[in-house]
């Protein structure tokens, strides 16, 4: 638990780190309408080398519904939990948990769609959209790593455990790897969704931990 603990802060000073970089460091107008984006130099390099393929782009989105249908999964046993035994306590701790990680997903979701770092690289459909962390890879990195760590305790099967962490491992790694070569967000996006994303992950793991010891 104190190394899952200490690693999430490492990689939430990487992320910060990563956000003042992006605030100070080579900031250039490379983006759409000239718009800035830091560390210019490395974004447009690794920009020019993966291209644009939007197939991707649709690929990872479908990804994307399959992660937010497994959250509205947990999110009805915690409700069956609710309804059947008529108070909050005879619902699981770590759906609670998870329930208001939930929430600080979605909330930092808005914070980043209102205090905007960079654009995206592409118009996708309309105006210029927020690029920076890359939503879908921080929202599929943290329901899909949260379900892995909830699954023992849904699933009483082994083998079935395996094949279900064995099948969201794929889908985080298709959506981190599919949103780089989509060409839709920068690098950096992508790295600082994958950044906060684990971050989050290892502090919900923990904190399940310590509230099962409670």
């Amino acid at each position: 638990m104190k190394r899952d603990v200490r690693t999430a802060f490492l990689l939430l000073f990487l992320f910060l780190l990563l956000v003042v970089l992006l605030l100070t460091l080579d900031v250039q107008p490379i983006g759409i309408e000239q718009s800035l984006v830091g560390l210019a130099t490395i974004n447009t390099a690794f920009h020019h080398c993966m291209g644009t393929h939007l197939l991707w782009y649709v690929i990872t989105d479908w990804l994307g519904i399959a992660a937010l249908l497994t959250a509205c999964l947990f999110a009805a046993v915690g409700f069956f939990q609710l309804v059947k035994g008529k108070s909050f306590r005879r619902v699981d701790v770590s759906l609670l948990i998870l329930g208001a990680f939930y929430i600080g997903v979605l909330a930092l979701y808005l914070f980043f769609e209102t205090c905007i770092l960079n654009y995206r690289p592409h118009l996708i459909a309309g105006p210029m959209e927020a690029s920076f962390p890359s939503s879908h890879t921080l929202i599929v990195l943290f329901i899909m790593a949260s379900a892995n760590v909830q699954m023992p305790s849904y699933v009483s099967n082994p083998t079935a455990v395996k094949i279900l962490r064995g099948f969201s491992t794929l889908i985080i790694a298709v959506t981190i790897l599919g949103r780089l070569y989509s060409g839709v967000h920068w690098f950096t996006d992508v790295l600082g969704g994958v950044l906060l994303g684990s971050a989050l992950v290892l502090l919900f793991r923990a904190t399940v931990y310590r509230g099962d010891r409670v």
